[in-house]
């Protein structure tokens, strides 16, 4: 498997809504990051669905290496 493009070094905070579902980009290339636009279309990569528990900000993960997929864990800091 190829790796993912890096969209930025530093999470995407978002506001979340509980129950409602997004889709992350795992390929890095969506223009609508950090969730899927398509752009994937054509490689190896799928987007990963997460659903809110509850209404917040959620801090996705925008380098994609992170160990806790979709939400950032720190990865982008050894880049």
């Amino acid at each position: 498997m190829s790796a993912p493009v890096v969209a930025q070094k530093a999470p995407f905070g978002v506001k979340v809504e509980a129950g409602k579902t997004y889709w992350w980009c795992v390929c890095g290339r969506s223009q609508k990051q950090p969730f899927c636009d398509g752009s994937h279309k054509g490689s190896e990569f799928q987007p990963l669905q997460y659903t809110a528990a509850k209404t917040d900000t959620a801090w996705f993960c925008g380098c994609k290496t992170t160990g806790t997929k979709p939400l950032c864990d720190g990865s982008h800091k050894k880049l």
